[in-house]
C-alpha cells in the first residue's frame, strides 16, 4: 500500500502532538541538566516540565535504524549512505589494501556520531583520506556564499542522516566553517501540570551495615540517597518536520521523497519501539491515539506500510548513495576525569 503524501503538498512544516503516559503506574523520571537538574518552567496553565530534549529526541530518532547486533543499519534500510570507520586497517594505504575486511574491526559510524561527518574520527585522526574527498567535493566555496545545493547533493551521497539530523562542518577549510543545516525533524517531550513525587532510597552496605551512613567519598557504608520523580496531567512528544527545508535542498524529486518517507518512519519506528527513555521513564503513546498531524490532513502510517514505501524509495536512489569506510588507527587518549560531562549517560549530546 503507498504511502499517500499528496495532502503535504502545501504544507511547509508538519506538525505533530502525540499524547504519552507512563507504560506502569503514574510516575516518570525526567532528563537531568548539570547544575540544574530537572528542567520545570512555569505557564499561564501552571507548572510545566521538559521530559526530554530536543538534542536527546534527536539521538534516539537516529539510533532507530542501527542494528547493535550487526553494527550496521537495520535490515530495510540498508542502501542509505552512511560512514563507518574501523580500525586495524593498516598505517599506510598500500597496509589497507593487505587487511582483509574481516580483520578490520568495527569502530563507529556517522549514525552514532554526536556531529555525524563533522565526527573527530573521521576529520581529526592521522589518516586524513576523508576529509581531502570532502573538501575536494566542496571545493570552490572558499569565499561567497555557500552553495546549499551542492552540500546536499554531498550530503546524499556520503551522509543522509545529516540532511535529516543537521550538521555543522567547522572545518575552517571546509568554507570557513559556515556549511551548516538545521535539523529538519526535531521533537521533544513536555509534560503539563507537572507535581514532584518524591521518594528516596539507600545504597547498602551488606559487608558493614552497622555504619548507618556511609563514606559517601569512598562509597563505603550504607549511604541514603533522596529522589525525585514526577506526575503530571499530560505528557506530549512534539514533531515537527520541516517539509520546506527538505524540498529546499534542490534535490530531485525521488531524494525528496526518499528523505520525507525516512522521516516519516523514523518518527514511526521510534513510537512503535517504545520510548524508554530511562529506568524510570518508561512512556508509550495513549492507547487508542490517532497519530495525525495538527496542520494537515495526515495520518502517520503504519510501520510495515512505510517500510515497504520505503524500500522502493531508496532503491530509486541507490545511484546517489554510498557506504564509505573509513580507517582511524590513532592511539586513543584517556582524560584526566576533569572533563567527565554531567547528567544522564548521551544525554544532549548533539547539535
Amino acid at each position: 500500500m503507498p504511502v499517500d503524501l499528496v495532502p503535504l503538498a502545501n504544507v511547509h512544516r508538519l506538525l505533530f502532538a502525540i499524547p504519552l503516559e507512563p507504560l506502569q503506574g503514574k510516575r516518570f523520571q525526567a532528563t537531568g541538566f548539570p547544575n540544574l537538574g530537572a528542567a520545570t518552567f512555569q505557564t499561564r496553565d501552571g507548572q510545566c516540565l521538559l521530559v526530554e530534549s530536543a538534542q536527546s529526541t534527536a539521538n534516539r530518532l537516529e539510533k532507530v535504524v542501527w542494528d547493535d547486533a550487526t553494527q550496521d543499519l537495520v535490515a530495510p534500510l540498508k542502501g542509505l549512505s552512511h560512514v563507518r570507520v574501523v580500525r586495524g586497517a593498516g598505517a599506510t594505504e598500500k597496509d589497507r589494501s593487505r587487511v582483509p575486511p574481516e580483520r578490520k574491526e568495527f569502530f563507529t559510524d556517522s549514525v552514532l556520531e554526536a556531529h555525524r561527518i563533522n565526527s573527530s574520527y573521521l576529520l581529526a585522526g592521522k589518516d586524513r583520506s576523508f576529509e581531502k574527498s570532502l573538501t575536494e567535493a566542496l571545493k570552490g566555496q572558499e569565499v561567497g556564499p555557500v552553495d546549499r545545493r551542492k552540500l546536499a547533493k554531498v550530503l546524499l551521497t556520503l551522509d543522509v542522516g545529516s540532511l535529516i539530523h543537521g550538521v555543522f562542518l567547522a572545518k575552517k577549510d571546509l568554507a570557513g566553517g559556515r556549511h551548516r543545516l538545521a535539523r529538519a525533524l526535531s521533537a521533544f517531550i513536555e509534560a503539563d501540570g507537572v507535581r514532584v513525587a518524591p521518594s528516596g532510597g539507600v545504597k547498602n552496605d551488606h559487608v558493614h551495615p552497622g555504619k548507618v551512613i556511609g563514606d559517601t567519598k569512598s562509597l563505603f557504608g550504607n549511604i541514603p540517597f533522596p529522589r525525585d520523580e514526577f506526575t503530571a496531567d499530560a505528557i506530549t512528544l512534539y514533531v515537527n518536520l520541516d517539509l520546506a527545508q527538505i524540498r529546499g535542498y534542490g534535490l530531485d524529486d525521488k531524494a525528496v521523497l526518499m528523505l520525507i518517507l525516512l522521516s516519516l518512519w523514523k518518527l514511526r519506528a521510534l513510537l512503535d519501539g517504545g520510548l524508554r527513555l530511562r529506568t524510570a521513564c518508561d512512556l508509550h503513546v495513549k492507547p487508542g491515539t490517532n497519530i495525525a498531524a495538527t496542520n494537515a490532513n495526515f495520518t502517520l502510517p503504519p510501520l510495515e506500510t512505510l517500510t515497504s514505501a520505503l524500500i522502493s524509495a531508496i532503491a530509486a536512489c541507490k545511484d546517489d548513495m554510498t557506504v564509505t569506510v573509513v580507517p582511524f588507527d590513532d592511539d586513543l587518549k584517556t582524560g584526566t576525569g576533569d572533563e567527565a560531562e554531567q547528567g544522564e549517560p548521551g544525554e544532549d549530546d548533539k547539535e
